[in-house]
C-alpha cells in the first residue's frame, strides 16, 4: 500500500496543483512554527530578565500575528484539501466510467459488478479523508521535519543530534504496524465487497426466494457476512489504536530524553535558558508530523485501497474486438423522414463474418464461424441452446475477444482491402466479389436489443430515445409502431426496471429503442436477440412486419430466435451448431446457412 501512488498524478491532473499549493502552505506553516517557538522563548527570557510590558509589546504583537497566520494557513489547507478531494474523485469516476465501455462486458463479466460499483461510489468517497487529513500531514512531514531538525542543529547541535538519532524509531514502528494494517485493511475491503454483492443478489432475487421459501436462510447469510465485516472493522480499529499508542510512546520517550539532556546542561550552565527553552518547544514539532501521518494513514486506508482498485481498472489494456473505437455522430439534423435517415444503411451491400473464433478460457465456443448477412434481408440466427448464438452477437458488438474478421461490404469511397479468408467463407458467401470495398464494423454502425429489456425509470419516450442528443418525439412514435408497440403511450411513466409494463411490453419498448437508434443515427445493422420470446403470435406477426419494412429499406436486420414464425419469415437462416457436431457438414464446421429463393 503506497503512501502516494504516482498514477494518481497521471489520472487526476488536478492533484498536481494540490501538491504544489499544499507544499507552499506547509512551508509557511513550518516557518510559523519555528517563529512561534523563537518568539515564545525570547519573550519568556526577556520577561525573566526584567523587561517591562511596553518592551514586550512588539514581541507579543509578533507572536499574535504568527498565531493568526498559522491558523489561517491551517484553515486554508483544510479548504484546499476538501476541494481537491471533490475534484479528484470526479476525475477518477469520469475516467473509470469512460474506461468500462472500452473494456466491454466480457471484462466486466469476469469481475464482480457490485464490487466495481462499490469502488467507484463508496470507495472513492473515502478519498475525502485521504486528501483532507493524510496528504496534508504527509506533505508537512516532508517539509517540516528536515527544516525543524536543521534549526535544532543550528541552535544546539547536541539536541539536533539527539532528535536525528531517535527520529527513525517512529517510521520503523510505522512500517511494522503498517504491514499488519495493510493485510487487515485488504481483508476488510474484500468483506465489504462480499457484503454489498450478497445483499444486492438477495434484493434482486427476493421474489424468487419468497416463492420457494428460502428468504430466511438468506437473512441468516447476510447476518453472518455482516458480522464478519464488523469483526474485520474492529480489527483494523484495534491496529489503528495500537499504532497511535506506539507512535506516541516513541515520540514521548524521545522528547523526554532530549528534555533530560537540556535540563542537565541548564543546571551546569553549559546551555543558555533561551536556547534550551527554544529547543524544548521545537523538538516535539519534529515528531508531530510523523505521528500524525501514522494516525491518519489508518483513517485514509479505505481511500488508498479504493484508488488501488481504480488504478487497476484504468491500467487494464483494452483488447481490440470486432468494433473499433468510433465517435458516434448524430444525424438528428436531418429531416424526420425514414427514407432520409436510412440513406447510410442503404449504401451497403451486407455484413460478412469470416473465420470467427471465440473461447472462454479453455472452453472453445466458436471455431471458424463464417456467414454473410445481406442488406435488405431479414436474417435469423438459430440453433440449439449453448451453441454460441449470443456469442456471435457479442462478437459483432465487440463485447468479447475473438479471432477472425467482421466487416461491412460495399462502402463507397474506400480502397479495396483484399485479405485471405477461410474456404468456408467463400462457399457460404455467394455473390461476393473479391476486392469489393470493405471496412471493419464499428460502434456507430450497430443498433442492438438484448434478451433483457433493461429499462430505466422515466417515460416510455425517454427509454426509447435513450442516448439521443436531440430526442425526436415523432421518430420515437414511429419506432414504437415498427416494434408493434403503437398502443403504448410514449408519455407513460415507468418505475425502476420498467415497472408498470408487462414482460412483452417491456420487450417491445427495448426493441423500439434499438430501432430508434438505427433510424436516428443511420445504423447499417440492427441486431435483436430473442425479440419475441414474450409475445403472442399476433403481436409477433406485427413485429415481423415492422422488421421486414426496415429490411426493405436497405438495413441489415439480424435476429436471434427459436420461434417458428421468425424462421418462416426470414430471407436467410443461419444455423449455429456446437463445435464438433456431427450433423453439420465438415466443410462449414459450425455453420449451416439456408437462403430462401
Amino acid at each position: 500500500m503506497k503512501p502516494v501512488d504516482r498514477r494518481l498524478l497521471g489520472y487526476a491532473r488536478s492533484a498536481r496543483g494540490f501538491f504544489v499549493v499544499a507544499g507552499l502552505l506547509g512551508l509557511v506553516q513550518t516557518a510559523c512554527t519555528v517563529a512561534f517557538a523563537w518568539l515564545v522563548s525570547s519573550t519568556v527570557v526577556a520577561a525573566i530578565g526584567g523587561a517591562s510590558v511596553s518592551q514586550l509589546t512588539g514581541s507579543l504583537a509578533a507572536l499574535a500575528a504568527v498565531v493568526v497566520v498559522r491558523s489561517g494557513v491551517i484553515w486554508l489547507m483544510g479548504y484546499i484539501s476538501a476541494r481537491a478531494a471533490a475534484v479528484v474523485k470526479g476525475e477518477l469516476r469520469r475516467s473509470v466510467l469512460e474506461k468500462l465501455p472500452q473494456l466491454g462486458s466480457a471484462w466486466l463479466s469476469s469481475r464482480n459488478s457490485v464490487t466495481v460499483s462499490t469502488v467507484v461510489t463508496v470507495g472513492l468517497d473515502a478519498l475525502d479523508t485521504y486528501f483532507s487529513k493524510y496528504l496534508p500531514q504527509l506533505i508537512l512531514t516532508v517539509i517540516a521535519t528536515p527544516v525543524v531538525v536543521s534549526v535544532l542543529f543550528a541552535g544546539d547541535w547536541v539536541s539536533g543530534l539527539t532528535v536525528m538519532l531517535t527520529l527513525p524509531l517512529v517510521p520503523v514502528f510505522m512500517i511494522l504496524i503498517g504491514r499488519a494494517t495493510e493485510s487487515a485493511q485488504k481483508t476488510q475491503w474484500q468483506k465489504l465487497g462480499r457484503l454489498s454483492s450478497g445483499f444486492l443478489d438477495v434484493v434482486e432475487g427476493l421474489s424468487t426466494l419468497k416463492i420457494f421459501g428460502r428468504e430466511k436462510r438468506q437473512a441468516e447469510r447476510i447476518r453472518r457476512v455482516t458480522d464478519d465485516y464488523r469483526t474485520s472493522t474492529m480489527s483494523v480499529l484495534r491496529l489503528s489504536f495500537m499504532s497511535g499508542f506506539v507512535l506516541e510512546l516513541a515520540a514521548s520517550l524521545s522528547v523526554a530524553l532530549l528534555a533530560v539532556s537540556v535540563g542537565l546542561r541548564l543546571v551546569d550552565g553549559s546551555l543558555g535558558l533561551g536556547v534550551g527553552l527554544f529547543v524544548l518547544m521545537l523538538a516535539p514539532e519534529a515528531f508531530l508530523p510523523l505521528r500524525q501521518v501514522g494516525a491518519q494513514f489508518h483513517a485514509a486506508a479505505d481511500g488508498i485501497a479504493a484508488t488501488d482498485e481504480v488504478f487497476e481498472i484504468l491500467d487494464t489494456p483494452v483488447v481490440s474486438g470486432a468494433i473499433g473505437s468510433a465517435t458516434v455522430t448524430s444525424v438528428g439534423e436531418l429531416p424526420g423522414a425514414l427514407e432520409q435517415r436510412s440513406t447510410r444503411a442503404a449504401a451497403l451491400d451486407g455484413l460478412e463474418i469470416s473465420g470467427l473464433g471465440v473461447s472462454y478460457g479453455e472452453v472453445r465456443v466458436l471455431h471458424d464461424f463464417a456467414a454473410t448477412f445481406r442488406a435488405g434481408e431479414l436474417t435469423v440466427i438459430t440453433g440449439p441452446s449453448g451453441a454460441g448464438k449470443s456469442t456471435v452477437v457479442a462478437a459483432m458488438l465487440g463485447f468479447v475477444q475473438h479471432r477472425g474478421s467482421i466487416r461491412l461490404l460495399g462502402t463507397p469511397g474506400r480502397e479495396p482491402e483484399p485479405e485471405p479468408e477461410p474456404e468456408s467463407a467463400r462457399a457460404l458467401a455467394p455473390g461476393r466479389e473479391l476486392g469489393q470495398n470493405t471496412r471493419p464494423l464499428q460502434l456507430d454502425d450497430v443498433a442492438w436489443s438484448g434478451q433483457r429489456s433493461q429499462l430505466l425509470a422515466g417515460t416510455i419516450a425517454e427509454n426509447v430515445t435513450l442516448g439521443a442528443r436531440t430526442p425526436d418525439a415523432a421518430l420515437a412514435a414511429r419506432a414504437l409502431d415498427l416494434a408493434a408497440a403503437s398502443e403504448l403511450d410514449p408519455l407513460t411513466a415507468l418505475g425502476v426496471n420498467g415497472a408498470g409494463l408487462s414482460g412483452g411490453q417491456s420487450q417491445r419498448v427495448s426493441v423500439a429503442r434499438a430501432i430508434y437508434r438505427a433510424l436516428d443515427r443511420g445504423c447499417a445493422v440492427l441486431v435483436l436477440d430473442e425479440p419475441s420470446s414474450a409475445l403472442d403470435a399476433e403481436t409477433e406477426a406485427e413485429l415481423l412486419r415492422g422488421l421486414r419494412e426496415l429490411a426493405g429499406r436497405g438495413m441489415i436486420v439480424i435476429c436471434v430466435s427459436h420461434r417458428a414464425a421468425f424462421r418462416a419469415a426470414a430471407d436467410a437462416i443461419v444455423t449455429v451448431a456446437r463445435p464438433g457436431d456431427a450433423t453439420v457438414p465438415a466443410a462449414v464446421a459450425s455453420l449451416a446457412s439456408t437462403r430462401r429463393n
